[in-house]
């Protein structure tokens, strides 16, 4: 029998994924729009979700979507099925209306089948994922005006417990710990992580770093910081996120990173990464198992490119195993907390100052990366990252999976 967290559970993550996550932290208010996108999986969640967008006086717009399992597998049936026109069809007018109906928009991670798109040509995903390229386009736009966010959260299955070799109700106590669900008040406990991470983020933009040097057994990259950046995190984007996270300027890249932890990434399993870049550029990328994926995601346009920098410190986060998910594995503490990148698209909010306000020439100038594609490579290796500062000298800001910045 497929295990179900208790109603009190169920209530309290929605009050968390609506009420905190949402709106940067002040949850949803009266008469906003939020569009709830989860697969039947999660119906549990998804139930809840919308009751509570109903209690904070909000609109849902429904996204309840179909599993895909060894009975019926819709994603996968649909690529083998596709024309070159169907693989390439945007629905223009349906999806402006969409983004300009919604305030705010809360998806569900549930899947019944990790490698539902194992046997699928990853060309054909990754042209899919282009043809949709407007819509991310748009919601962008909307979000650098503050008048749209979102956020993410994981729904427990049986075939996820499998993938991470945990029973359910394993899957689900890590799930519980790190979101603070078996707290009284997880709102007040995720406000306090905000407050952590604010503090971290204000004394990494006090230094005004010009370049990072990541060092470890398995990594020597440096990374360029670039001008008019600031550091991000603890605003409820993800839930649980306890990273701290930047957009370098990607032009600025040189040298190797290997990660240690599986990337799930368009249906498949990804082991074994390992990026070298020169002058910007991923000029060799490599995998230990299902390396197709990982070329031709790289071969995307602007896929070659770093998008995201990013540290979790281990005294903040509560994840302690491998959960076969980049939500989660992004953020694992452990022994030496974790150091990830990101090739693809870049965060516009690393931006110091106001983003609507920057033409796309302008993000070009600042070398803030642009594409369809942005895909997280997670190590939680030990590794010592040491800041250039602008001003002169040198510092080291992350070391034994700690900042050090007092």
């Amino acid at each position: 029998m497929t295990y179900t967290p208790s109603p009190v559970i169920l209530e309290r993550y929605a009050s968390v994924l609506v009420n905190f996550a949402l709106g940067g932290g002040r949850g949803v208010q009266p008469g906003e729009v939020v569009r709830v996108v989860a697969p039947e999986s999660a119906k549990a969640l998804y139930v809840e979700l919308n009751k509570a967008v109903w209690r904070a006086g909000g609109h849902v717009i429904g996204g309840y979507q179909p599993d895909d399992d060894e009975a019926f597998n819709l994603s996968r049936d649909f690529y083998e099925l596709a024309s070159d026109a169907q693989l390439d069809r945007f629905p223009a007018s349906y999806m402006r209306g969409l983004v300009d109906e919604m305030d705010h928009q809360v998806s569900v991670i549930a899947e019944s089948d990790p490698h539902a798109l194992d046997k699928v040509d990853p060309a054909k995903i990754m042209r899919r994922g282009k043809s949709m390229r407007q819509l991310l386009d748009w919601r962008g736009e909307k979000e650098n005006a503050g008048a749209f966010s979102w956020t993410l959260g994981l729904y427990g299955t049986p075939a996820m417990a499998r993938e991470a070799d945990m029973s359910e109700e394993e899957y689900w106590e890590q799930i519980v710990h790190a979101c603070f669900l078996d707290a009284e008040d997880p709102l007040e406990r995720w406000r306090e992580v905000g407050q952590r991470l604010d503090r971290t983020r204000e004394q990494l933009d006090a230094l005004e770093i010009e370049r990072l040097h990541v060092e470890g057994e398995d990594a020597d990259l440096w990374i360029g910081l670039g001008e008019h950046r600031r550091w991000l995190g603890g605003r409820g984007r993800n839930i649980p996120s306890f990273e701290i996270f930047t957009s370098p300027d990607w032009r600025a890249t040189e040298g190797w990173i290997y990660c240690n932890q599986p990337l799930y990434r368009y249906g498949n399993l990804v082991k074994g990464v390992r990026l070298t870049f020169a002058g910007g550029r991923v000029t060799e990328a490599s995998a230990e198992e299902n390396e197709r994926v990982l070329t031709e995601m790289v071969a995307t346009e602007g896929a070659d490119r770093i998008g995201e920098f990013s540290l979790t410190d281990r005294r903040l986060s509560r994840i302690t195993r491998f959960m076969a998910h980049t939500l989660y594995d992004e953020n694992v503490g452990g022994a030496f907390g974790n150091t990830h990148i990101a090739v693809g698209r870049a965060y516009q909010d690393a931006y110091d100052g106001d983003p609507s306000e920057l033409t796309p020439e302008q993000w070009a100038e600042l070398g803030f990366n642009d594409s369809t594609v942005h895909t997280d490579v997670v190590s939680t290796t030990d590794r010592t990252v040491t800041a250039t500062l602008r001003g002169g000298g040198e510092r080291v800001i992350y070391r034994d999976g700690e900042f050090q910045l007092t």
